[in-house]
């Protein structure tokens, strides 16, 4: 970050243990790239290597602990970025985080033989009506600007280099 003149302070912690209460709805950008690999459950939050990819039982042990916790991060126009497999069921996670007032859209998807990785994007929608017990009550459709706005965004943020953005896109 230093050599291209961003200046950013990087947090490295387990789920954000210790800092809840001091960044609760303070944090703009939450970039997660969690353990998401399907795993046996035991292999969870291991010492060593495998701590970096194992993530349980359809690799979602993990980033189920992330969501509440992103929940009560994000500001209220805080963007979550978050890395996921096919295995992972993307879908189901944007479902579970639109229940809590999030939109969602995957920005960038790639195949290679071995993995479907998706980048995911949640944001807090205003359009969104959320009933406690229920979960969405009432949903407007996505402007069409989003999109390119996350595109433009997100070109700042890929992991993988001379990636073009508009490839597999939904």
């Amino acid at each position: 970050m230093e050599a291209h003149g961003v200046h950013a302070e990087l947090i490295n912690t387990n789920i954000m243990s210790g800092l809840e209460s001091r960044l609760a709805g303070s944090v703009d950008l939450l970039v997660v790239n969690p353990p998401y690999v399907p795993t046996p459950e035991d292999e969870v939050g291991r010492e060593g290597i495998a701590s970096a990819w194992a993530g349980g039982e359809n690799g979602r042990s993990v980033i189920d602990k992330i969501l509440p916790v992103a929940d009560k991060l994000l500001s209220e126009r805080g963007w979550l970025y978050m890395v996921t497999l096919t295995a992972n069921n993307p879908s189901q996670i944007c479902r579970q985080m639109m229940k809590k007032g999030y939109a969602s859209r995957i920005v960038v998807q790639r195949s290679t033989e071995e993995e479907s990785l998706h980048i995911i994007k949640f944001w807090r929608d205003i359009d969104l009506e959320v009933d406690a017990n229920n979960g969405v009550m009432n949903s407007e459709p996505v402007s069409p600007g989003i999109l390119h706005s996350v595109r433009s965004q997100i070109q700042r943020l890929l992991f993988w280099g001379g990636s073009d953005i508009n490839a597999g896109t939904n």
